[in-house]
């Protein structure tokens, strides 16, 4: 009976973190969406995408607040309250580098960037997107199937290599561009590359941790 509660437990402090990491899934999206407007050359939708991209961001915090406040109410181990703690704060991580990303669009708005360089950010966008669908859907699975979880969270890294894959072309674009956009435009796209890149980082950090803590459902 004592292990039934301390699972049913376990399992609520998840359903919080499942649901901050469906609203950070919603700021990737947002921050898709902004690019790809960005692409198409319509600076409303992108402005008006990231405003709420911003709004979400807020509430991704909200939530991170009441789960370590549900924690303290838990009777969970040490180490399995530390792990989920690591796992709510990578996704407060990646949700932050979304964040700064946007930031970057937004100035970026009013910059002579290339379609192409554009294009190619949207592409890599879209694979973070995928990264964190599949992380989606490990953490869903943590707490009636660790086994499932565990398998997904595995993916994640192959879909983070995408997005490393997609940096490098960047990188090229940007040396092909690089003398003909003002230098303040390129080191503008170099921190909205970094900060991308470390959302879908995030993502595989967050996948680790969800593999320590299938042990802890075994």
């Amino acid at each position: 009976m004592e292990r039934w509660f301390e699972k049913r437990r376990m399992n609520k402090v998840l359903e919080m973190a499942y649901r901050q990491m469906t609203v950070a899934l919603d700021t990737v999206n947002d921050l898709e969406r902004a690019v790809g407007a960005a692409a198409a050359g319509d600076k409303v939708t992108a402005k008006t995408t990231i405003e709420r991209l911003f709004r979400v961001e807020e509430e991704i915090d909200d939530l991170r607040r009441s789960v370590f406040e549900e924690l303290t109410k838990r009777s969970l181990s040490a180490r399995e309250r530390e792990d989920v703690m690591h796992l709510v704060k990578r996704l407060d991580v990646m949700a932050d580098y979304v964040k700064d990303s946007a930031r970057n669009v937004l100035v970026l708005l009013d910059a002579d960037v290339p379609k192409e360089v554009w294009q190619a950010f949207y592409e890599m966008s879209a694979n973070i997107v995928s990264t964190a669908a599949v992380l989606r859907e490990s953490l869903r699975s943590l707490g009636d199937n660790p086994s499932k979880a565990r398998a997904m969270s595995e993916k994640v890294e192959d879909e983070e290599n995408k997005v490393d894959k997609k940096q490098l072309e960047i990188k090229s674009l940007m040396l092909k561009y690089g003398t003909k956009m003002n230098p303040s435009a390129l080191l503008f796209l170099k921190d909205l590359l970094d900060s991308m890149e470390e959302a879908a980082d995030s993502c595989a950090d967050t996948g680790d941790y969800i593999r320590v803590l299938t042990v802890s459902f075994k």
